[in-house]
Protein backbone atom coordinates (compact mmCIF):
# COMPACT_ATOMS: atom_id res chain seq x y z
CA UNK A 1 0.00 0.00 0.00
CA UNK A 2 1.43 3.47 -0.96
CA UNK A 3 2.43 6.16 1.54
CA UNK A 4 -0.49 7.29 3.86
CA UNK A 5 -3.14 3.98 3.54
CA UNK A 6 -1.92 3.57 7.18
CA UNK A 7 -2.19 6.50 8.58
CA UNK A 8 -5.94 6.88 7.13
CA UNK A 9 -6.37 3.88 8.81
CA UNK A 10 -4.91 5.16 11.99
CA UNK A 11 -7.30 8.06 11.55
CA UNK A 12 -10.05 5.98 11.06
CA UNK A 13 -9.74 3.50 13.46
CA UNK A 14 -9.41 6.60 16.53
CA UNK A 15 -12.76 8.19 14.99
CA UNK A 16 -14.74 4.99 14.69
CA UNK A 17 -13.64 3.32 18.09
CA UNK A 18 -14.82 7.24 19.46
CA UNK A 19 -18.14 6.60 17.67
CA UNK A 20 -18.79 3.58 18.84
CA UNK A 21 -17.70 3.72 22.56
CA UNK A 22 -19.87 7.16 22.59
CA UNK A 23 -23.28 5.42 21.22
CA UNK A 24 -22.90 3.07 24.12
CA UNK A 25 -22.67 6.27 26.79
CA UNK A 26 -25.81 8.21 25.05
CA UNK A 27 -27.91 5.40 25.37
CA UNK A 28 -27.10 5.21 29.05
CA UNK A 29 -27.34 8.90 29.24
CA UNK A 30 -30.95 8.08 28.12
CA UNK A 31 -31.66 5.70 30.47
CA UNK A 32 -30.46 7.16 33.17
CA UNK A 33 -32.53 10.36 32.25
CA UNK A 34 -35.57 8.20 32.28
CA UNK A 35 -36.17 8.28 28.42
CA UNK A 36 -38.54 5.85 27.33
CA UNK A 37 -37.35 2.86 24.96
CA UNK A 38 -38.09 4.23 22.09
CA UNK A 39 -35.94 7.65 21.98
CA UNK A 40 -33.06 4.88 22.62
CA UNK A 41 -33.61 3.44 19.47
CA UNK A 42 -33.87 7.12 17.78
CA UNK A 43 -30.31 7.44 18.87
CA UNK A 44 -29.64 5.43 15.13
CA UNK A 45 -31.68 7.95 12.53
CA UNK A 46 -30.66 11.14 14.45
CA UNK A 47 -27.16 10.16 13.83
CA UNK A 48 -28.44 9.39 10.41
CA UNK A 49 -30.31 12.37 9.74
CA UNK A 50 -27.39 15.41 8.87
CA UNK A 51 -25.58 11.85 6.15
CA UNK A 52 -29.13 12.80 4.38
CA UNK A 53 -29.49 16.19 4.37
CA UNK A 54 -26.59 17.43 3.63
CA UNK A 55 -25.54 14.46 1.45
CA UNK A 56 -25.29 16.97 -2.02
CA UNK A 57 -22.57 19.31 0.25
CA UNK A 58 -20.28 17.37 1.71
CA UNK A 59 -19.47 15.17 -1.34
CA UNK A 60 -18.45 18.26 -3.00
CA UNK A 61 -16.80 19.56 0.29
CA UNK A 62 -14.36 16.84 0.35
CA UNK A 63 -13.12 17.28 -3.20
CA UNK A 64 -12.28 21.05 -2.94
CA UNK A 65 -9.89 20.21 0.09
CA UNK A 66 -6.95 18.05 1.00
CA UNK A 67 -9.22 14.80 2.58
CA UNK A 68 -6.86 15.49 5.45
CA UNK A 69 -7.86 18.60 6.16
CA UNK A 70 -11.58 17.98 5.83
CA UNK A 71 -11.07 15.09 8.26
CA UNK A 72 -9.91 17.29 10.86
CA UNK A 73 -12.66 19.50 10.57
CA UNK A 74 -14.72 16.18 10.99
CA UNK A 75 -13.44 15.59 13.98
CA UNK A 76 -13.84 19.01 15.82
CA UNK A 77 -17.32 19.01 14.98
CA UNK A 78 -17.57 15.47 16.56
CA UNK A 79 -16.35 16.88 19.82
CA UNK A 80 -18.54 19.84 19.87
CA UNK A 81 -21.59 17.39 19.88
CA UNK A 82 -19.74 15.90 23.10
CA UNK A 83 -20.06 18.87 24.86
CA UNK A 84 -23.67 19.82 24.13
CA UNK A 85 -24.09 16.77 25.30
CA UNK A 86 -22.18 17.32 28.65
CA UNK A 87 -23.78 21.10 28.88
CA UNK A 88 -27.53 20.18 29.03
CA UNK A 89 -28.82 19.41 25.24
CA UNK A 90 -31.09 17.01 24.70
CA UNK A 91 -28.80 13.54 24.37
CA UNK A 92 -30.76 13.12 20.70
CA UNK A 93 -29.48 16.68 19.45
CA UNK A 94 -26.31 16.38 20.76
CA UNK A 95 -26.47 12.65 18.90
CA UNK A 96 -27.06 14.58 15.71
CA UNK A 97 -24.48 17.05 15.63
CA UNK A 98 -21.83 14.25 16.29
CA UNK A 99 -23.82 12.51 13.11
CA UNK A 100 -23.19 15.79 11.34
CA UNK A 101 -18.98 15.48 11.79
CA UNK A 102 -19.55 11.99 10.68
CA UNK A 103 -21.53 13.33 7.53
CA UNK A 104 -18.67 15.10 6.60
CA UNK A 105 -16.37 12.70 7.75
CA UNK A 106 -17.24 10.01 4.99
CA UNK A 107 -16.66 11.08 1.96
CA UNK A 108 -12.98 12.24 2.46
CA UNK A 109 -12.33 8.83 4.39
CA UNK A 110 -13.60 6.59 1.50
CA UNK A 111 -13.09 8.76 -1.58
CA UNK A 112 -9.12 9.51 -0.74
CA UNK A 113 -8.85 5.32 -1.33
CA UNK A 114 -9.83 6.12 -4.74
CA UNK A 115 -7.61 9.05 -5.57
CA UNK A 116 -4.49 6.61 -3.98
CA UNK A 117 -5.24 3.43 -4.83
CA UNK A 118 -5.61 1.70 -8.38
CA UNK A 119 -9.00 -0.67 -9.15
CA UNK A 120 -7.22 -3.86 -8.40
CA UNK A 121 -6.25 -2.87 -4.54
CA UNK A 122 -9.73 -1.07 -3.89
CA UNK A 123 -11.25 -4.67 -2.39
CA UNK A 124 -7.81 -5.05 -0.47
CA UNK A 125 -8.25 -1.62 0.82
CA UNK A 126 -12.08 -1.78 1.57
CA UNK A 127 -11.04 -5.40 3.42
CA UNK A 128 -8.55 -3.24 5.68
CA UNK A 129 -11.09 -0.38 6.29
CA UNK A 130 -14.23 -2.32 7.16
CA UNK A 131 -11.70 -4.68 9.15
CA UNK A 132 -10.58 -1.88 11.44
CA UNK A 133 -13.47 -0.24 11.71
CA UNK A 134 -15.30 -3.59 12.66
CA UNK A 135 -12.54 -3.73 15.08
CA UNK A 136 -13.32 -0.58 16.16
CA UNK A 137 -16.63 -1.06 16.70
CA UNK A 138 -15.91 -4.35 18.76
CA UNK A 139 -13.42 -2.41 21.02
CA UNK A 140 -15.89 0.94 20.81
CA UNK A 141 -18.95 -0.63 21.97
CA UNK A 142 -17.00 -2.92 24.92
CA UNK A 143 -15.10 0.04 25.45
CA UNK A 144 -18.42 2.51 25.93
CA UNK A 145 -19.75 -0.49 28.25
CA UNK A 146 -16.79 -0.60 30.55
CA UNK A 147 -16.80 3.45 30.78
CA UNK A 148 -20.48 3.30 31.98
CA UNK A 149 -20.09 -0.10 33.96
CA UNK A 150 -19.36 0.52 38.10
CA UNK A 151 -15.62 -0.03 38.16
CA UNK A 152 -14.44 2.72 35.66
CA UNK A 153 -16.98 5.58 36.06
CA UNK A 154 -16.41 5.31 40.25
CA UNK A 155 -12.58 6.31 38.86
CA UNK A 156 -13.28 8.74 36.19
CA UNK A 157 -15.76 11.00 38.31
CA UNK A 158 -13.03 10.81 41.17
CA UNK A 159 -11.00 13.03 39.35
CA UNK A 160 -11.47 16.66 39.99
CA UNK A 161 -10.10 19.81 38.34
CA UNK A 162 -9.56 22.45 40.85
CA UNK A 163 -11.58 25.30 41.25
CA UNK A 164 -13.09 24.21 38.35
CA UNK A 165 -16.93 22.41 38.13
CA UNK A 166 -16.79 20.65 35.03
CA UNK A 167 -21.03 19.49 36.01
CA UNK A 168 -20.06 15.38 35.50
CA UNK A 169 -22.09 14.18 38.09
CA UNK A 170 -23.07 10.72 36.33
CA UNK A 171 -21.14 7.35 34.58
CA UNK A 172 -22.60 7.97 31.08
CA UNK A 173 -21.14 11.96 31.39
CA UNK A 174 -18.22 10.70 32.88
CA UNK A 175 -17.46 8.77 29.41
CA UNK A 176 -18.53 11.22 27.33
CA UNK A 177 -15.84 13.11 28.71
CA UNK A 178 -13.33 10.63 28.48
CA UNK A 179 -14.00 9.66 24.37
CA UNK A 180 -13.48 13.78 24.08
CA UNK A 181 -9.59 12.75 24.57
CA UNK A 182 -9.77 10.08 21.10
CA UNK A 183 -11.44 12.48 19.07
CA UNK A 184 -8.41 14.39 19.77
CA UNK A 185 -6.02 11.90 18.76
CA UNK A 186 -7.81 10.87 15.39
CA UNK A 187 -7.61 14.54 14.45
CA UNK A 188 -4.01 14.43 15.57
CA UNK A 189 -3.76 11.57 12.64
CA UNK A 190 -5.58 13.80 10.43
CA UNK A 191 -3.12 16.31 10.53
CA UNK A 192 -0.36 13.83 9.02
CA UNK A 193 -2.27 12.54 5.90
CA UNK A 194 -0.48 13.29 2.31
CA UNK A 195 -1.64 14.97 -0.36
CA UNK A 196 -2.86 12.70 -2.99
CA UNK A 197 -1.63 14.90 -5.75
CA UNK A 198 -5.26 14.76 -6.98
CA UNK A 199 -6.76 18.10 -8.41
CA UNK A 200 -9.09 19.81 -6.51
CA UNK A 201 -12.23 20.47 -7.53
CA UNK A 202 -13.55 24.67 -5.88
CA UNK A 203 -17.07 24.38 -4.52
CA UNK A 204 -19.68 26.78 -6.88
CA UNK A 205 -20.07 30.30 -5.44
CA UNK A 206 -23.68 29.31 -4.88
CA UNK A 207 -24.10 26.48 -2.40
CA UNK A 208 -27.37 25.93 -3.99
CA UNK A 209 -26.02 24.86 -7.20
CA UNK A 210 -24.90 21.99 -5.86
CA UNK A 211 -28.42 20.36 -5.27
CA UNK A 212 -28.79 19.56 -9.17
CA UNK A 213 -25.17 18.70 -9.42
CA UNK A 214 -25.87 16.01 -6.35
CA UNK A 215 -28.98 14.95 -7.80
CA UNK A 216 -27.17 14.39 -11.57
CA UNK A 217 -24.49 12.21 -9.63
CA UNK A 218 -26.97 10.13 -8.28
CA UNK A 219 -29.38 9.94 -10.80
CA UNK A 220 -26.03 8.73 -12.74
CA UNK A 221 -24.97 5.61 -10.27
CA UNK A 222 -28.84 4.97 -9.81
CA UNK A 223 -29.00 4.14 -13.88
CA UNK A 224 -25.50 2.33 -14.38
CA UNK A 225 -26.67 -1.38 -14.30
CA UNK A 226 -23.82 -2.06 -12.04
CA UNK A 227 -24.01 0.87 -9.87
CA UNK A 228 -27.44 0.45 -8.82
CA UNK A 229 -27.12 -3.30 -7.96
CA UNK A 230 -23.89 -2.23 -5.74
CA UNK A 231 -25.39 0.74 -4.51
CA UNK A 232 -29.17 -0.63 -3.33
CA UNK A 233 -26.95 -3.51 -1.49
CA UNK A 234 -24.80 -1.41 0.56
CA UNK A 235 -27.95 0.74 1.04
CA UNK A 236 -29.79 -2.38 2.26
CA UNK A 237 -27.18 -3.68 4.25
CA UNK A 238 -25.73 -0.37 5.52
CA UNK A 239 -30.11 0.11 6.63
CA UNK A 240 -29.92 -3.00 8.88
CA UNK A 241 -26.33 -2.68 10.02
CA UNK A 242 -26.69 0.55 11.26
CA UNK A 243 -30.00 -0.46 13.32
CA UNK A 244 -28.63 -3.85 14.35
CA UNK A 245 -26.15 -2.07 17.36
CA UNK A 246 -29.44 -1.15 19.38
CA UNK A 247 -31.15 -4.10 18.04
CA UNK A 248 -28.25 -6.70 19.39
CA UNK A 249 -28.62 -4.17 23.03
CA UNK A 250 -32.49 -4.31 23.13
CA UNK A 251 -32.35 -7.75 22.36
CA UNK A 252 -29.96 -9.03 25.19
CA UNK A 253 -32.03 -6.60 28.00
CA UNK A 254 -35.70 -8.41 26.24
CA UNK A 255 -34.55 -12.15 26.10
CA UNK A 256 -31.07 -12.15 28.77
CA UNK A 257 -31.91 -9.80 31.04
CA UNK A 258 -28.37 -7.86 30.33
CA UNK A 259 -27.55 -4.39 31.38
CA UNK A 260 -26.21 -2.01 29.37
CA UNK A 261 -22.53 -2.87 29.59
CA UNK A 262 -23.11 -6.68 29.49
CA UNK A 263 -25.12 -6.17 26.45
CA UNK A 264 -22.78 -3.78 24.55
CA UNK A 265 -20.30 -6.84 24.95
CA UNK A 266 -22.85 -9.27 22.44
CA UNK A 267 -23.02 -5.86 19.92
CA UNK A 268 -18.37 -6.84 19.77
CA UNK A 269 -19.56 -10.25 19.48
CA UNK A 270 -21.35 -9.80 15.53
CA UNK A 271 -18.55 -7.24 14.73
CA UNK A 272 -16.65 -9.97 15.34
CA UNK A 273 -17.98 -12.18 12.84
CA UNK A 274 -18.29 -8.69 10.42
CA UNK A 275 -14.23 -8.91 10.87
CA UNK A 276 -13.83 -12.30 9.80
CA UNK A 277 -16.39 -11.98 6.81
CA UNK A 278 -14.68 -9.06 5.88
CA UNK A 279 -10.93 -10.46 5.96
CA UNK A 280 -12.16 -13.66 4.01
CA UNK A 281 -13.78 -11.56 1.62
CA UNK A 282 -11.09 -9.69 1.16
CA UNK A 283 -8.54 -12.39 0.40
CA UNK A 284 -11.21 -14.42 -1.88
CA UNK A 285 -13.32 -11.65 -3.98
CA UNK A 286 -12.71 -9.36 -6.90
CA UNK A 287 -14.46 -6.78 -8.26
CA UNK A 288 -16.24 -8.33 -11.38
CA UNK A 289 -17.60 -11.30 -8.67
CA UNK A 290 -19.08 -8.99 -5.81
CA UNK A 291 -23.11 -9.43 -6.87
CA UNK A 292 -22.37 -13.28 -6.46
CA UNK A 293 -23.26 -12.23 -2.93
CA UNK A 294 -26.22 -10.38 -2.95
CA UNK A 295 -28.10 -14.02 -1.48
CA UNK A 296 -26.27 -14.09 1.78
CA UNK A 297 -28.48 -10.70 2.15
CA UNK A 298 -31.61 -12.56 2.14
CA UNK A 299 -30.04 -14.99 4.78
CA UNK A 300 -28.92 -12.07 7.27
CA UNK A 301 -32.54 -10.67 7.06
CA UNK A 302 -33.61 -14.19 7.70
CA UNK A 303 -31.38 -14.91 10.55
CA UNK A 304 -32.41 -11.75 12.02
CA UNK A 305 -35.76 -13.17 12.50
CA UNK A 306 -34.57 -16.65 13.65
CA UNK A 307 -32.81 -14.46 16.51
CA UNK A 308 -35.86 -14.16 18.42
CA UNK A 309 -36.26 -17.50 19.26
CA UNK A 310 -32.76 -17.77 21.25
CA UNK A 311 -32.94 -17.96 25.12
CA UNK A 312 -29.16 -19.03 25.36
CA UNK A 313 -25.87 -16.99 25.42
CA UNK A 314 -24.36 -19.85 24.45
CA UNK A 315 -26.02 -20.21 21.31
CA UNK A 316 -26.43 -16.50 20.85
CA UNK A 317 -22.67 -16.28 20.60
CA UNK A 318 -21.88 -18.57 17.78
CA UNK A 319 -25.00 -17.22 16.08
CA UNK A 320 -24.05 -13.76 16.26
CA UNK A 321 -20.60 -14.49 14.84
CA UNK A 322 -22.44 -16.18 11.83
CA UNK A 323 -24.98 -13.11 11.36
CA UNK A 324 -21.87 -10.72 11.48
CA UNK A 325 -19.59 -12.69 9.19
CA UNK A 326 -22.61 -12.54 6.33
CA UNK A 327 -22.63 -9.26 6.95
CA UNK A 328 -18.85 -8.65 6.30
CA UNK A 329 -18.66 -11.06 2.95
CA UNK A 330 -21.30 -9.66 1.65
CA UNK A 331 -20.50 -5.45 1.90
CA UNK A 332 -16.47 -5.58 1.24
CA UNK A 333 -16.83 -7.03 -2.36
CA UNK A 334 -20.05 -4.97 -2.48
CA UNK A 335 -18.98 -1.93 -1.49
CA UNK A 336 -15.35 -1.63 -3.52
CA UNK A 337 -17.78 -2.37 -6.73
CA UNK A 338 -19.46 1.16 -5.87
CA UNK A 339 -16.54 3.13 -4.89
CA UNK A 340 -14.74 1.62 -8.62
CA UNK A 341 -18.61 2.81 -10.83
CA UNK A 342 -18.66 5.83 -8.57
CA UNK A 343 -15.41 7.02 -9.06
CA UNK A 344 -15.16 6.40 -12.88
CA UNK A 345 -18.77 8.23 -13.14
CA UNK A 346 -18.27 11.35 -10.83
CA UNK A 347 -15.20 11.16 -8.97
CA UNK A 348 -14.56 9.72 -5.48
CA UNK A 349 -16.45 12.81 -2.92
CA UNK A 350 -19.35 12.95 -4.73
CA UNK A 351 -20.05 9.44 -5.20
CA UNK A 352 -19.43 8.73 -1.60
CA UNK A 353 -21.87 11.06 -0.63
CA UNK A 354 -24.43 9.74 -2.84
CA UNK A 355 -23.60 6.43 -1.57
CA UNK A 356 -23.58 7.95 2.18
CA UNK A 357 -26.89 9.79 1.13
CA UNK A 358 -28.63 6.45 -0.01
CA UNK A 359 -27.40 4.35 3.30
CA UNK A 360 -28.37 6.68 5.42
CA UNK A 361 -31.69 7.12 4.42
CA UNK A 362 -32.17 3.71 4.55
CA UNK A 363 -31.02 3.68 8.19
CA UNK A 364 -33.20 6.64 9.18
CA UNK A 365 -36.23 5.06 7.47
CA UNK A 366 -35.48 1.50 8.98
CA UNK A 367 -34.32 3.18 12.35
CA UNK A 368 -37.68 5.26 12.26
CA UNK A 369 -39.82 2.07 11.18
CA UNK A 370 -38.23 0.07 14.40
CA UNK A 371 -38.79 3.18 16.82
CA UNK A 372 -42.30 3.51 15.86
CA UNK A 373 -43.29 0.10 16.27
CA UNK A 374 -41.96 -0.09 19.45
CA UNK A 375 -43.51 3.35 20.52
CA UNK A 376 -46.99 2.02 18.62
CA UNK A 377 -46.79 -0.65 21.28
CA UNK A 378 -45.12 -3.99 19.27
CA UNK A 379 -42.69 -6.06 21.76
CA UNK A 380 -38.79 -6.12 20.67
CA UNK A 381 -39.49 -9.64 19.28
CA UNK A 382 -42.31 -8.40 17.81
CA UNK A 383 -40.37 -5.57 16.12
CA UNK A 384 -37.38 -7.53 15.16
CA UNK A 385 -38.99 -10.11 13.41
CA UNK A 386 -40.82 -7.01 11.03
CA UNK A 387 -37.17 -6.09 10.69
CA UNK A 388 -35.99 -8.93 9.43
CA UNK A 389 -38.54 -9.57 7.64
CA UNK A 390 -38.35 -6.45 5.56
CA UNK A 391 -34.23 -6.99 5.02
CA UNK A 392 -34.98 -10.34 3.47
CA UNK A 393 -37.78 -9.26 1.34
CA UNK A 394 -36.02 -6.42 0.31
CA UNK A 395 -32.98 -8.27 -0.81
CA UNK A 396 -34.73 -10.89 -2.57
CA UNK A 397 -36.05 -7.95 -4.67
CA UNK A 398 -32.52 -6.89 -5.71
CA UNK A 399 -31.14 -10.23 -6.74
CA UNK A 400 -34.56 -10.57 -8.90
CA UNK A 401 -33.60 -6.81 -10.31
CA UNK A 402 -29.41 -7.85 -11.09
CA UNK A 403 -30.54 -10.94 -12.71
CA UNK A 404 -33.17 -9.43 -14.98
CA UNK A 405 -30.17 -7.08 -15.96
CA UNK A 406 -28.13 -10.05 -16.78
CA UNK A 407 -30.68 -10.77 -19.64
CA UNK A 408 -32.02 -7.63 -20.75
CA UNK A 409 -28.81 -5.57 -20.65
CA UNK A 410 -26.25 -8.57 -21.04
CA UNK A 411 -23.67 -6.35 -23.44
CA UNK A 412 -23.56 -3.41 -20.88
CA UNK A 413 -23.12 -5.79 -17.75
CA UNK A 414 -20.61 -7.49 -19.38
CA UNK A 415 -18.67 -4.53 -20.56
CA UNK A 416 -18.89 -2.81 -16.80
CA UNK A 417 -17.72 -5.83 -15.57
CA UNK A 418 -14.64 -6.06 -17.75
CA UNK A 419 -13.33 -2.44 -16.82
CA UNK A 420 -13.61 -3.91 -13.04
CA UNK A 421 -10.85 -6.55 -14.40
CA UNK A 422 -8.91 -3.82 -15.45
CA UNK A 423 -7.09 -0.62 -13.78
CA UNK A 424 -7.94 1.96 -16.05
CA UNK A 425 -11.12 4.29 -15.99
CA UNK A 426 -13.17 5.25 -18.99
Amino acid sequence: MKRGFYTIMSAQFFSSLADNALFVAAVELLRTNGSPEWQRAALVPMFALFYVVLAPFVGAFADALPKGKVMFFSNAIKVVGCLMMLFGSHPLIAYAVVGLGAAAYSPAKYGILTELLPASQLVKANGWIEGLTIASIILGVLLGGQLVGPAIAHLLLSVDLPFVDTGVDTAAEAAIAALITLYLVAAWFNTRIPHTGVEMRPLPSNPLAMLPDFWACNNRLWRDKLGQISLSTTTLFWGAGGNLKFIVLAWAAAALSYNTTQASALTGVVAIGTAVGAVVASMRMRLDMATKVIPLGIAMGLLLVMMVFIKSIWVAIPFLILLGGLGGYLVVPMNALLQHRGHNLMGAGRSIAVQNFNEQACILALGAFYSLSLKMGLSVFGAITAFGLVVAGVMWLIRRWHQHNCVRYREEVDHLLHLARHDHHH
